[in-house]
């Protein structure tokens, strides 16, 4: 079969291409750019757990090249109202999965937005974690060197191939592939299996599909600078509502990077108007004396900028054999929300159906569950986003908030904003597919409740795998499916024996028949889990059912559906006698 064309090398463009390799699918990567992007110190990129785990398990190390942070602070005027302490181990930790009963990830807007001052979290809040896992800060030059490094490591040019100067001028689809044509130092015609549209807000591809990209323009505007100086909360970052100086707007934002460096942030009031370079200077000497006292600190401009962010949904992610990721499909960027993020989300979600697509044929329905998942997940974080910016931004004046809302109300609101960076609530927690169309179409026998829920990222529990080796849960997904049974006492198990041990021999029996490639793991315990609960879990590590005991007549009905398939059709006779 042909290659996969994949358009775009930005990180989401790499990591897909990286994906899709590791998964032993060949790539044609189309490069606009002739050289190595442009360092850029206040162009940078925020990953939380769940994008970080996706990189390393690619092989892409960021943790040596990005900056976890210690702390984060949320402070209004002169007030500190919320400390969280961050736990730079939390990368692989078991990051809290959304609970039942919370709606998923898009739940709760409402109670966050409208929370009394005595309900919104904070460092004094017996309810409030005691740590949470610390994102991970780096410049986006430094991310796309490692992934371009990543791929160059693999030393295989018939696996992925990066044509450089070139870019796509039309494109025609038959019912086998994709031909895509070229201009520039390659100019040529392509011939791909599927096309991958990741060339960014201005997608040749999105144009040459004819979708549409609807949304708002400059939903918010920041001025930015990269500097190097000593803040009084070394390795701690800040988000700094309504501060104290004349000079400053309605947000300052203070994230730390490698190497004692700073990104500072300064949401600016609506309006076109320009940021001159001296306007810029007042802001970075007035904000350093403001947090260091009355004198400003000595420090060090290195870069600066004016972001101005743009909320924007393609109507279609998916037309025929090429499909759209990153931000060509998608626009965001207000209240903490990360663009790059749900990106790599994208590649995470697809790679590995287009890899079953590609080594053994796949339905419609498979391909087509890429739009309805991650459309649907990124659609509702811009809703969300939407629902927030009229009160926590101040609707009918820059200020009025202060007005607009009851009493306790900001509280809440830097609340939201703070889960909002932090990668939880409904500005920031991992997306729940909850309305898959992958999910069975009935209820599954024997299905329990579990503390995440059906459509959410698993907890990432360390697990047993066949060799007898102990790993993490996350170190395992991107390349079939998992089956994981809860079993307390197996620590104590001889590993040379544990496949023949318990419920072992039968559940290994119900896993050879599953039509898809599936391991089995056994973990001693998982959130909300009883003794013997069977987890699938899908590729890219969320949920797919959660099982009282050995059912393989469920099991099977399950890992069909997340193939696309039709279980009543294709399920083994064994398998439905014992349903």
């Amino acid at each position: 079969m042909d290659p996969v064309i994949v358009a775009g090398a930005g990180p989401v463009g790499l990591t897909l291409a990286l994906a899709l390799a590791r998964l032993e699918v060949p790539v044609i990567l189309l490069d606009e750019s002739t050289e190595a992007e442009e360092s850029r110190l206040a162009r940078t990129v925020v990953l939380r757990p769940d994008a970080a785990a996706l990189l390393e398990r690619l092989g892409c190390r960021v943790t040596a090249r990005a900056r976890p942070w210690t702390g984060w602070r949320t402070m209004r005027r002169r007030q500190l109202v919320r400390q969280v302490p961050l736990t730079p181990g939390g990368l692989f930790g078991g990051s809290p999965s959304p609970e039942r009963g919370t709606g998923g990830w898009d739940g709760g807007l409402t109670e966050a937005m409208d929370a009394p001052e005595g309900d919104a979290p904070s460092s004094e809040d017996e309810s409030a974690p005691v740590s949470a896992p610390s994102p991970l800060h780096l410049p986006q030059h430094e991310l796309t060197r490692a992934l371009r490094g990543s791929l160059a490591a693999m030393g295989d040019e018939d696996l992925v191939r990066i044509v450089s100067g070139t870019r796509i001028d039309d494109l025609e689809q038959d019912d086998h592939g994709v031909g895509v044509r070229t201009r520039g130092a390659q100019a040529t015609w392509w011939r791909g299996s599927y096309l991958v549209g990741c060339d960014g807000p201005r997608s040749t591809v999105r144009k040459l599909l004819g979708v549409r990209f609807p949304g708002r323009t400059a939903v918010e505007r920041h001025a930015v600078a990269a500097l190097r100086a000593e803040l009084p909360w070394p390795g701690e970052a800040l988000l700094h509502r309504s501060p104290p100086w004349r000079s400053i707007d309605a947000e300052v934002t203070a994230r730390p990077l490698p190497h004692g460096l700073w990104r500072i942030d300064w949401l600016l009031p609506p309006g076109r108007d320009l940021v001159t370079p001296d306007a810029l200077m007042v802001r970075v000497r007035d904000t350093l004396a403001g947090w260091c006292g009355e004198s400003e600190p000595p420090y060090e401009l290195l870069d600066t900028g004016v972001h101005t962010v743009h909320h924007r949904l393609a109507l279609r992610w998916r037309v025929g054999r090429a499909f759209l990721a990153g931000d060509a499909a998608h626009l965001l960027g207000a209240l903490g929300t990360q663009g790059l993020e749900e990106g790599l989300r994208d590649v995470d979600n697809l790679a590995w159906k287009l890899s079953l697509a590609w080594h053994h044929g796949a339905s419609d329905a498979l391909l087509d569950s890429y739009q309805a998942e991650r459309r649907g997940a990124v659609g509702a974080r811009l809703r969300a986003a939407d629902q927030s910016l009229p009160l926590v931004r101040a609707a009918g004046g820059w200020h009025a908030v202060r007005r607009t809302v009851r009493p306790g109300g900001a509280r809440g609101h830097d609340a939201l904003l703070t889960d909002g960076h932090l990668g939880r609530g409904p500005l920031g927690a991992p997306p729940v597919y909850d309305r898959s169309p992958l999910a069975p179409a009935a209820p599954l026998d024997g299905s329990i409740t579990v503390g995440t829920v059906l459509g959410a990222p698993v907890a990432d529990v360390p697990v047993t795998a066949p060799d007898g080796s102990v790993v993490r849960l996350r170190e395992r997904l991107g390349r079939e499916l998992l089956v994981v049974l809860v079993a307390p006492g197996t620590g104590v198990w001889d590993r040379r024996h544990w496949m023949r041990a318990g419920l072992m021999p039968r559940l290994a029996a119900a896993v050879a028949a599953l039509p898809l490639r599936t391991e089995l793991l056994v973990t001693e315990a998982y959130p909300g889990a009883p003794a013997h609960t069977v987890l699938l879990v899908r590729p890219d590590g969320h949920l797919a059912a959660a099982l009282s005991g050995v059912r393989p007549g469920a099991l099977y009905a399950c890992a069909d559906a997340a193939r696309g398939g039709n279980a009543a059709r294709g399920a083994p006779a064994e398998a439905s006698a014992r349903r």
